[in-house]
């Protein structure tokens, strides 16, 4: 008997349901929560960070 065999009879498809629907449901969750009207000024004030001056981040003490 071939390891194949044992495999395909196992009948293992039951846990690619189960992690296709947990992965459906943290993406969707991820994708609620980004689009929420109340994250909207976070939002915004990251997509300024690329643009701001560096010199704000050197006055805030870094934890090593």
């Amino acid at each position: 008997m071939k390891l194949s065999d044992i495999m395909g009879n196992a009948n293992l498809s039951f846990y690619a349901e189960v992690a296709m629907v947990i992965f459906l449901i943290v993406f969707l969750t991820v994708a609620v929560r980004l689009f929420l009207p109340s994250r909207q000024k976070e939002l915004e004030e990251a997509s300024r960070l690329p643009l701001e001056d560096d010199a704000s981040y050197a006055a805030v003490p870094r934890k090593d």
